[in-house]
């Protein structure tokens, strides 16, 4: 914020209508800012509407570890009779690339692309993580025992705290994490057919290259 121009020399005193203007000045810079901020955030959103690329939203934590965090598994999951284990950062670093799913049973997107993520798992093998945000347990198991689990571990975000730490703009969202659980590639949004071939699969197998995504 810029000082009042026309300091007062010294031994001169500065009028009521001075400051009074110092402090209206501090409000509307106040209200400016914000505004600008928001500007700026739906300048980006708007990008991404009309290039049909939700990787066009940034994220500070491309290319950066992810970050720490351990959730307890889905209660009452299971797979082949054993529980499904939740997931925590350690998982991500194992040498191998994985691939982390934010979803929900009340996010219709969600529910759309499951299949894809099926259909990922089997094509490129990729360890698949989901992170259930927000979501109702019994909901979200009876959901993966109806429509199949594609994931190796499911971590239970019910605070939302998890999604936060990971910068996550809404459901779904999905990221490509290389082997020393570094994120290479955010995905915001729905995955489709056009985004699993053009995108995520190339980030992944560029993952497994060792040569970082630049998306």
């Amino acid at each position: 914020m810029k000082d009042p121009a026309g300091s007062a020399p010294v031994g001169e005193t500065t009028g009521p209508s001075i400051g009074t203007g110092t402090r209206g000045n501090g409000r509307l810079g106040w209200l400016v800012v914000p505004v600008a901020i928001f500007a700026a955030v739906a300048g980006l959103f708007a990008l991404a509407l009309r290039t049909g690329d939700p990787s066009k939203l940034p994220s500070a934590l491309l290319g950066k570890p992810a970050p720490q965090f351990e959730l307890a598994p889905l209660e009452g999951l299971t797979a082949n009779g054993l529980p499904v284990p939740g997931i925590a950062t350690a998982d991500l670093a194992k040498g191998k690339v994985s691939v982390v799913n934010f979803w929900a049973t009340w996010c219709v997107p969600c529910v759309e692309e499951h299949p894809l993520l099926i259909e990922l798992g089997k094509r490129t093998g990729v360890t698949i993580y989901g992170i259930n945000y927000k979501d109702q347990t019994v909901a979200a198991r009876r959901f993966l025992g109806t429509f199949g689990n594609p994931f190796a571990g499911v971590g239970s975000d019910s605070t939302g705290r998890t999604g936060i730490d990971w910068g996550v703009y809404g459901m779904p969202e999905t990221f490509v994490v290389d082997g020393q659980g570094r994120i290479v590639y955010k995905h915001v949004g729905q995955l489709t057919k056009a985004s699993l071939d053009r995108v995520v699969i190339p980030a992944i197998e560029a993952a497994r290259r060792g040569g970082a995504s630049a998306h």
